[in-house]
């Protein structure tokens, strides 16, 4: 006897038919873990996975009826449709679900915070800051905390769209999602109509400036090596009387190895950077900057379990030279450990790898025997780290070992709100319990902050509720306080985008004008320039462009430009002397001096430019010229370097040729560095 098909339609009507006809598939084993997902968010899988297993069963149903053989071929061809339908639609449920899940992983990955609205009284208070001065514009407004609206609740903005605080995944748009994500609902960095004029304190960059670093020879303090260089020079060279050749004369290490000798390479490393610091507080004294970081690499490998080095007494005599100048002009100089020294740790090797490189930036400090106060504001800047699972555990360990740190580290010590864990309200508890002084970074603020109490940006966070606690922290201690200022880089969205510094910042933030703000920003010197010219801050009048791939103040021996190449025509060499001598009667008088006079080769018979000799002092070099040209503009650093010479193809013989760099002839503009 035949049995008819079951109607499709009957088979959705009961419930239980998917699971006589679906049978129960093998799953492999798998380890339990625990789930963070909220019981709301479990109901909900469990019912699309609940949904995707009924439209399986349906179609599978449907499939072994129509291969049994036992139903009519009208029927058949209604079941392969329907089943067909109903694939389509477990497909287009399975990609939309995809799509949510995608979007709400996203969402948790960027970690885009909620911010709250602002009432008519609060933007009201915000209007009426003006320049009055930092604490007298407190005092006036009387604001000490956020307004607190009872009688409505409390809303708060995600991707432009009101929703309840309490909803932990509410359903929104997929427009108000890609609003989200692209950070359209975020807030400016800095969200505050108060400026710290006129300023009074010092602005300061970190390590490295760009316009020295160019010069020839280069003037910086972070020449480093590879382990494996101070490995190689344990070796004498081959030749000792002569001087080290990067080919013609290598150390030789058919000899025996001296371990005194890689000490002595690496430590004359150090030497040369600490000179040239010198220089640099000479240079930033010029241009009204007093405050720098010292570059952690000024000594490298100072700190290493292996090829470490104690500072004194080789290296006292140079950085006195330094603090005796620093003092003279009144320079502020601090530094920054690496991100690889963290006190709250739970591995025993790194917590002695961080007390060893604390103890070397300690030795630096000291050895500049500055004044007293400004040894007390000579700090050693440090974050927490790592949270390992549990901030309060790795507070605890932090905690046990500062207290093994010697007297003299803890007095530099300051923690500092980093972009990726530590938020200013994780860090002020223990600043407060440790006496430790707090450095407000407001770009890492605008990236990890505590939502609960603050806003991001920098409006809350200038408040004299916060403030005056982290104010306290440098008082306690006799420190002049300092802050941290970045801007991310234009079109930055996510929390790794906008962890990179911009090039340049372009307002100050909301702080007291009396202290020490540090610029970090890609263009070092240079972006404190650009923020004394826009405030017209003191020393900006100093301040003159740079002429494009050219330095006044630089040692210039005499040289002269290479003959005209055999193929080139004579009247085309006449052409071009002719056409520089009409240059030279139609500029000014002290424009034609610079002309470099033309002599004619005998034995090529063709001419060539002398270049006069320029000399320089030492004093004198790298320090901008008669002019003060050490400015370039916002992605010109190409100015810097000398013009590239750039090969011509020549149309008659198709072979490239140099293009005449001495007299701009068919002299094209390189790409920028």
């Amino acid at each position: 006897m035949v049995r008819k098909a079951t109607p499709v339609s009957k088979q959705v009507s009961e419930p239980e038919a998917p699971a006589e006809t679906l049978e129960e598939p093998i799953r492999p084993q798998v380890h339990l873990r625990r789930s963070n997902r909220t019981l709301a968010q479990s109901q909900k899988m469990t019912q699309e996975e609940d949904e995707s297993r009924e439209i399986q069963g349906k179609i599978l149903g449907i499939r072994r009826e129509a291969d049994s053989g036992s139903a009519t071929a009208e029927d058949g061809k209604s079941s392969g449709r329907e089943g067909l339908r109903l694939a389509i639609e477990g497909l287009a449920r399975m990609e939309r679900r995809l799509q949510r899940a995608t979007k709400r992983q996203k969402m948790k990955v960027e970690e885009t915070q909620i911010t709250e609205t602002l009432d008519e009284d609060e933007y009201r208070s915000r209007d009426e800051v003006t320049k009055v001065g930092w604490k007298q514009h407190h005092r006036n407004s009387g604001v000490s905390k956020q307004p607190d609206n009872n009688d409505q609740p409390e809303k708060v903005v995600f991707g432009s769209v009101g929703l309840e605080p309490d909803n932990e995944g509410p359903e929104t748009s997929e427009e108000a999602l890609d609003l989200v994500e692209r950070g359209a609902a975020r807030p400016p960095p800095v969200n505050s109509h108060y400026l710290p004029l006129p300023w009074r304190g010092r602005l300061g960059y970190a390590c490295l400036n760009t316009y020295l670093r160019t010069a020839k020879p280069p003037v910086f303090s972070s020449r480093t090596c590879r382990m494996s260089s101070i490995i190689d020079h344990r070796y004498p060279l081959a030749d000792p009387d002569q001087p080290e050749h990067a080919t013609k004369n290598r150390p030789d290490k058919s000899k025996t190895a001296d371990h005194q000798l890689g000490v002595r390479f690496v430590q004359n490393l150090g030497l040369q950077n600490a000179a040239d610091i010198v220089k640099m507080i000479r240079w930033n004294d010029k241009y009204g900057i007093k405050f720098m970081r010292l570059s952690s690499e000024m000594f490298p490998f100072a700190s290493h379990v292996e090829h470490g080095y104690e500072l004194a007494p080789f290296a006292s005599d140079i950085l006195a030279k330094v603090g005796r100048v620093a003092a003279e002009l009144g320079h502020r100089l601090t530094t920054h450990p690496g991100q690889f020294t963290q006190l709250g740790s739970p591995r025993k090797e790194v917590i002695e790898a961080s007390v060893r490189d604390l103890a070397y930036h300690d030795e630096m400090l000291t050895l500049l025997r500055l004044p007293e106060q400004q040894d007390r504001d000579a700090v050693m800047i440090l974050h927490m780290g790592g949270v390992y699972g549990d901030k309060a555990a790795t507070l605890d360990r932090f905690r046990v070992n500062y207290a093994q740190l010697t007297p003299s580290i803890k007095n530099r010590l300051v923690l500092e709100n980093d972009d990726v864990s530590w938020s200013v309200h994780d860090l002020l508890p223990i600043c407060e319990e440790l006496n430790i002084p707090l450095v407000l970074d407001y770009h890492h603020h605008n990236i990890v902050f505590d939502s609960s109490k603050c806003r991001e940006g920098t409006w809350d966070i200038s408040q004299p509720e916060i403030m005056e606690r982290i104010t306290a922290t440098w008082r306690r201690k006799g420190i002049t306080q300092k802050m941290h200022y970045s801007e991310p880089c234009p079109g930055a969205v996510t929390p790794r985008d906008r962890r990179k510094h911009s090039p340049r910042v372009m307002t100050l933030p909301p702080c007291p004008p009396d202290m020490d703000l540090m610029i970090e920003a890609k263009d070092k010197e240079q972006a404190v320039f650009e923020l004394m010219r826009t405030f017209k801050l003191p020393g900006f009048e100093k301040i003159n462009d740079m002429v494009p791939h050219e330095r006044f103040d630089e040692p210039k021996p005499v040289s002269r430009a290479a003959p005209a190449a055999k193929n080139k025509k004579k009247n085309k060499t006449a052409a071009g002397s002719v056409k520089r001598k009409r240059m030279a009667d139609d500029e000014d008088p002290d424009e034609a001096d610079r002309v470099a006079p033309v002599e004619t080769d005998s034995s090529t018979k063709t001419e060539v430019t002398q270049i006069p000799e320029v000399t320089v002092t030492a004093l004198e070099f790298g320090m901008g010229g008669p002019q003060n040209r050490v400015y370039w503009p916002p992605g010109m650093e190409e100015w810097l370097k000398p013009r590239k010479r750039q090969a011509k193809k020549n149309s008659k013989s198709g072979k490239l040729e140099d293009e005449d760099e001495d007299t701009g002839e068919n002299l094209e503009e390189t790409e920028g560095i």
